[in-house]
């Protein structure tokens, strides 16, 4: 097959979106299909084939409602001219998704879109923009969410949706966490005997690592160390109220406990997973976090908030325990610290508990979790797409 997928942000650019597209575009790069990704041009891209994945970028930024700014005309030329089979138009309210929308009944190809959870879709100011996606949905081939459960599928089910969507989950790498660096807490002055909890997400602010330092502050655990990994929000985020927040918690405990900042090359992030004794995950927004999955693959255990569909990942996975929301508002959730503090608590309190969840998870990974699994389900999906607009061709022509 030739495909396309479509993205905001893509290699070298970092975070969940980009990983997803990543894994799947090499999955079947390695499967012998021939993969573009169209996506926003960025400085330091250096390379515009990776790992056999074609790169296409665009100067265009913006979405819908804001406006799409720079030359999405070229896209659109890009767009109608390609030799593709198939095109997956990954992350709804963004400009590589949105620009497509109007010429979506007029490409040759089949095409696929996946929402990736719809993040604006009880915000006011999307009010107008939601209330036209049923009729862009339904010109869709295939629709892909994440989840059973999500709003977004919910979303697909009251406009009727069903019979063109399909559920393919997050996943880890088999790759990555087969190899185990054990070295980490000894190369960041991590005693053995300390416990070590760990959140890995840029520092966008919506992640809830304010919640997190307040947890670790709060909960009685003896002297303990929060590792939050995330690199720094190009519209601003949180980085520097974390470091304050940090500060905070230290002088709270009377320096028993602490939080290191860090952004670490990928290895290390893998390396800190396998190290830790819990991950906590406190966000505010999500779709379907592949943090969750990593952790299954590392046999880590998680606290987490209902954000996205962190409720059905700790069902499917056995392996976490969901903190209630204080309150939701607008699609986005909040927990309260001295609840997740609580949550700390339990969980590092029962180690053979600990152990128990970290490898019921696993096991659960390897079965159903795997990028290589998550390839197979988009290549069905892809080949259903692909006759699924044959046959309207065919409709068409008699």
């Amino acid at each position: 097959m030739r495909i396309l997928h479509t993205v905001e942000f893509y290699h070298p650019s970092v975070g969940g979106a980009q990983e997803v597209v990543k894994q799947i575009s090499e999955g079947l790069v390695r499967r012998g299909h021939d993969v573009t990704v169209a996506t926003t041009r960025l400085p330091d891209r250096r390379r515009f084939e990776v790992n056999g994945v074609k790169i296409a970028e665009f100067d265009v930024s913006g979405n819908l409602l804001y406006g799409i700014r720079g030359t999405p005309g070229a896209y659109r030329r890009f767009l109608r001219c390609g030799k593709f089979d198939v095109m997956m138009n990954y992350a709804a309210q963004q400009w590589a998704c949105d620009a497509s929308y109007e010429l979506i009944d007029e490409l040759p190809y089949a095409t696929v879109m996946a929402p990736c959870g719809f993040s604006g879709l009880h915000e006011p100011a999307y009010a107008a923009y939601f209330q036209q996606m049923p009729s862009i949905l339904k010109k869709y081939d295939r629709l892909i969410f994440h989840s059973d459960t999500y709003q977004d599928r919910r979303f697909a089910q009251a406009h009727g949706l069903e019979p063109i969507s399909r559920t393919i989950a997050n996943a880890a790498s088999e790759i990555e966490f087969t190899e185990i660096d054990g070295t980490f807490r000894q190369r960041y002055g991590i005693p053995n005997n300390m416990p070590m909890l760990l959140t890995v997400a840029s520092h966008t602010g919506v992640k809830g690592h304010d919640i997190a330092i307040k947890a670790l502050a709060k909960a009685r655990i003896g002297g303990a160390v929060l590792v939050l990994v995330g690199n720094s929000s190009a519209k601003g985020g949180c980085l520097w109220s974390c470091r304050w927040w940090a500060s905070m918690a230290r002088i709270y405990s009377r320096g028993r406990r602490r939080v290191m900042l860090l952004d670490l090359p990928r290895r290390d992030v893998v390396a800190a997973y396998h190290a830790a004794d819990l991950f906590v995950f406190p966000s505010v927004v999500e779709c379907s976090p592949l943090v969750l999955f990593e952790c299954m693959a590392a046999k880590l255990p998680f606290v987490a908030s209902p954000a996205g569909n962190s409720q059905e990942i700790a069902e499917w996975s056995g392996s976490g325990v969901i903190v209630a929301a204080q309150r939701r508002q607008n699609g986005f959730v909040y927990t309260r610290s001295h609840h997740l503090a609580a949550a700390i608590e339990r969980m590092l309190g029962d180690r053979d508990r600990l152990a128990e969840l970290g490898e019921r998870g696993h096991q659960i990974w390897r079965q159903r979790f795997t990028w290589d699994r998550a390839v197979d389900l988009y290549e069905q999906v892809y080949r259903e797409a692909i006759d699924a607009r044959q046959a309207k061709r065919a409709k068409v022509t008699i």
